[in-house]
């Protein structure tokens, strides 16, 4: 959940967004295994480059131990491609 002084954003499951309530649909989560060191850099340029290259939208979001990148489950297939392409491992959490 995000707060700021325009708007509240709340990301959850679908299934979790009552009827009637303006949201985005369609994304899957995408999360990188951690915990992660807060001073290392490039970790989500690595992520978001083959992504932007292959067309890929996406929206980044983080905790104190993960970090994850939703990406439109339409493209869910392309997106494995790319990340393995750039020499990601991508295995399913069940997001």
């Amino acid at each position: 959940m995000t707060r700021t002084p325009d708007e509240l954003s709340v990301v959850c499951a679908e299934s979790c967004v009552p009827a009637g309530i303006s949201a985005s649909r369609g994304w899957r989560a995408v999360r990188f295994a951690g915990p992660l060191p807060l001073d290392q850099t490039g970790i989500l340029a690595s992520v978001t480059g083959p992504l932007a290259a292959a067309h890929i939208s996406v929206f980044a979001l983080g905790t104190y131990d993960t970090d994850y990148v939703l990406i439109p489950e339409a493209q869910r297939t392309a997106a494995i491609e790319a990340l393995e392409r750039a020499g990601h491992s991508v295995g399913s959490a069940g997001y």
